[in-house]
């Protein structure tokens, strides 16, 4: 608007640029545009998982590029080609996969150069593609006495030296918070027109940390009043934010220390809560650092060293009397093999990590039966 635009002016980029990715094609599949993806009832994972509440699941795997990450990516897209007035520098970002393809067919369907920093062992099948769509791909390996994902100091560097971030972290590319909440909004939509109310538990897989930090702050800004218990999810292979999450506890409310986390997050009144948000504002290296090493997991999209987008995902955390939750990769790839056997959703094991967190024992104990559970299905198997 302060450039002139008119609501027309916006709609019609919109529909142009939403035109263009549909026409985006590799991996021998067709494009597709944006759309409201489906969230449905799962009756038959419920009990293979040993719910007695209903368990519903949003999948994104049919969205653009096979996961959620586009959402993002169009959002930020969207604000550079309302700012860039016709500069058209090169974008970067750094990715092990899902976020990486879909910068790439973003960027493609606006004939924008991008480079995508990788890591060494980054999917094969996701390297192809990425060729495909023209990307410029750097694999980073670990250099010397260097703390932090070489692939995400390396898009650093780019940026550094002229390039545009074009990333799902918010530090680095905060319009990517603002598709993101695409996904939130439709859920809650969703769970309405399911007939749902009430309390209502959703589970995040989190690596960088931007899904679940759009997620939670859409659903509970929606117009629909539901009373959200959140919980993030990570490998014990790289839990960085329930490390940061033990980290704060102990230095707020020593005395809640091994107690369990519903204690803890009844225990957590307004006073340790600003505590907390104030400690992780005002010091978040003391409490949000690299995890090294980082050990091996189905689920590569969630070991991300650090949750960069953290501090807005512990708001909402202690917002919603939730925690953070660390699973074994036992329970990883057990949730994963329960949502192929019993929902017809080919998702890879990163996209099913948050439905492992419902074998936590605390989320068990803070679960009565008749509570509605629901977890986001990103990321399409890549043959």
């Amino acid at each position: 608007m302060a450039d002139g635009w008119s609501d027309d002016d916006f709609v019609a980029l919109v529909e142009r640029l939403d035109a263009q990715v549909a026409g985006v094609q590799f991996g021998g599949g067709v494009g597709t545009g944006f759309m409201a993806t489906p969230t449905g009832r799962a009756d038959a994972l419920a009990e293979a998982m040993g719910l007695k509440s209903p368990l519903y699941v949003k999948d994104e795997t049919g969205n653009v590029s096979g996961s959620h990450k586009g959402r993002h990516l169009f959002g930020t897209m969207l604000q550079l080609a309302v700012e860039s007035k016709g500069v058209a520098s090169e974008l970067a970002i750094a990715s092990c996969g899902n976020a990486a393809l879909a910068a790439a067919v973003v960027a493609k369907a606006e004939e924008r150069p991008i480079r995508v920093f990788i890591p060494t062992w980054a999917d094969e099948v996701v390297v192809a593609q990425l060729n495909e769509l023209d990307a410029r791909i750097e694999v980073c390996e670990r250099r010397d006495s260097e703390l932090g994902d070489p692939s995400f100091l390396r898009f650093q560097e780019a940026v550094e030296a002229g390039s545009t971030p074009f990333s799902v972290q918010g530090p680095s590319t905060p319009s990517a918070l603002d598709g993101g909440r695409t996904l939130g909004w439709e859920l809650a939509d969703q769970l309405i027109e399911a007939g749902v109310g009430g309390r209502v538990r959703l589970l995040m897989q989190v690596g960088g940390g931007a899904l679940a930090a759009t997620t939670f702050r859409a659903v509970r800004s929606a117009a629909h009043k539901f009373d959200w218990v959140l919980h993030t999810v990570q490998g014990e292979a790289c839990s960085p934010l329930r490390r940061a999450w033990d980290l704060l506890i102990e230095e707020i409310a020593p005395e809640l220390v091994g107690r369990n986390n519903v204690k803890i997050a009844n225990s957590l009144g307004l006073v340790l809560k600003k505590r907390m948000e104030e400690l992780a504002y005002s010091e978040p290296d003391r409490f949000m650092y690299p995890w090294g090493p980082v050990g091996e997991s189905s689920a590569t999209g969630i070991l991300d060293d650090v949750t960069y987008d953290w501090i807005p995902i512990l708001h909402q955390l202690l917002v919603a009397k939730g925690w953070p939750v660390s699973v074994s990769e036992e329970s990883i790839l057990a949730a994963h093999l329960a949502a192929h056997a019993h929902t017809n959703i080919d998702v890879e094991p990163t996209g099913t990590a948050g439905l492992a967190g419902l074998w936590d024992p605390d989320v068990r104990a803070d679960h009565p039966g008749d509570d509605a559970v629901v977890v986001v299905f990103t990321g399409v198997t890549r043959a």
